[in-house]
């Protein structure tokens, strides 16, 4: 209950009258008393009122029962299922003056990790700095960019171990312990994000997932041993997105110094994220019947901008990004990108490598997407479907999935992780085997 919520519930207690007193009056054709024209005011005493005056925020959550199981047999892995758990989810908001305060954490009891553990997601204060300046501190989960479940401006932490399972859509944006500063123009927004310690993807590493390990050539579910940057205040990120809206249109620039969100330079026989400059841009805008939107980046990788490296130090890479979205009929919306990834100094690369062939990255990857979302009764059943597909790599990834809302505190879903390729070493055909099944329900509270 916010502050001026409570006051607004001690207000009409005090200029209520208790039922039989009421009728009286009323019957005695002299209409409502003042409370003052009495000396036992029976709210007077609220036991309620100090209460409510020192607990002046919100508390709300969810409890949640999810489980996907293996659709083909992986003898990789010890159980045939990678995803079972129970998990409860409380959110505490509230302001205090100036600030604004938000905890969000879950309570998992995990099946897959046979383990019972704690998840921060959020724990933040928000407050203005003079007129143009609001200010973010704390954990808290960071996105921007314009795709849909593909990225190139937005290196915030990923969690591909909950997207690739089945979790809730939400929990592939990871949380990042920042400092978050927007400041306002008059025609331009400035947001600046400072993460004191790299913040790395959750990806992979053979709990729930098996993957491809290009060092031994073959799929494993053991991680590569890989380390993470972690000294303050040399390992820290640093992104920034300034934004400029003209009629309709929405455009934006970004920047990023950090580190390449997943492990790729090869240190003797370990692993480490190599150091990474980001650029980019993006754009925006109603066009036809839909919203289209582009947006480029190019990765500077900092320690190989020459390619000298190439085999130890990731290469640079140029990203693009193209993707339209429109309501085809009532009630069924359509959603397609267009997505590149150019590796910069290939022929250096191609020139090093020195494992097999077939594993050499080729210089261009792309991936078309489609997301198709129909909704019925009223939007209490939703059918979705996204679908990753690479031409280049000759594999695909479909989620499809259907949701159907109950109650507003009641929710079931159901749906599917499914992979394949022709080749175990591509992107989405490493994962074939991990192709699931799973089913949530959600009760709000």
């Amino acid at each position: 209950m916010s502050p001026a919520h409570a006051r607004s519930v001690r207000l009409r207690r005090r200029h209520a009258l208790p039922g039989w007193l009421a009728g009286l009056a009323l019957a005695a054709g002299t209409g409502t008393p003042a409370l003052a024209d009495w000396d036992d005011d029976p709210w007077a005493d609220d036991p309620w009122e100090e209460e409510e005056q020192w607990l002046p925020f919100e508390v709300d959550g969810f409890v949640e029962l999810a489980g996907g199981h293996h659709l083909r047999d992986n003898r990789l892995l010890d159980k045939d299922y990678n995803l079972a758990e129970a998990r409860l989810r409380l959110e505490a908001r509230g302001d205090w003056r100036r600030f604004d305060l938000r905890v969000r954490g879950d309570a998992v009891a995990d099946q897959v990790t046979e383990e019972v553990r704690g998840e921060l997601r959020e724990a933040r204060v928000a407050f203005p700095l003079g007129q143009r300046l609001d200010m973010r501190v704390g954990r808290q989960v960071l996105a921007w960019g314009t795709g849909d479940l593909l990225f190139i401006n937005d290196l915030f932490p990923k969690d591909f171990n909950s997207f690739l399972t089945g979790r809730d859509e939400d929990y592939l944006q990871g949380p990042s312990d920042a400092v978050r500063g927007t400041w306002y123009g008059d025609n331009v927004t400035l947001d600046l994000v400072w993460t004191p310690v790299f913040e790395p993807d959750d990806y992979p590493d053979g709990e729930r997932l098996s993957f491809f390990n290009p060092l031994d050539g073959e799929r494993t579910a053991t991680s590569p041993a890989a380390d993470d940057p972690d000294t303050f205040p040399d390992d820290g990120e640093l992104a920034a997105r300034l934004t400029h809206r003209i009629g309709s249109t929405e455009l934006a620039g970004y920047f990023y110094r950090g580190f390449f969100p997943q492990p790729e330079q090869r240190l003797n026989d370990r692993f480490t994220h190599a150091r990474l400059n980001a650029y980019g841009a993006s754009i925006r805008d109603r066009i036809g019947p839909g919203i289209a939107n582009a947006e480029v980046g190019y990765y500077d990788s900092v320690d190989n901008r020459d390619g000298e490296r190439s085999g130890d130090v990731p290469n640079s890479e140029a990203r693009l990004l193209l993707g339209y979205t429109w309501e085809a009929v009532t009630n069924l919306d359509v959603g397609l990108q267009y997505y590149l990834e150019w590796l910069q100094d290939h022929d250096d690369l191609e020139a090093q490598w020195q494992a097999d062939d077939e594993l050499l990255p080729e210089e261009y990857r792309q991936v078309v997407t489609t997301r198709l979302t129909y909704s019925m009764w009223r939007d209490n059943l939703t059918w979705s479907l996204f679908a990753f597909y690479s031409p280049d790599d000759a594999d695909y990834y479909l989620r499809p999935s259907v949701r159907y809302r109950a109650s507003d505190a009641l929710t079931y879903s159901v749906g599917g992780n499914l992979f394949g390729g022709d080749n175990e070493h591509t992107f989405y055909g490493q994962f074939e085997r991990d192709s699931n099944l799973y089913a949530r329900v959600r009760y709000r509270f």
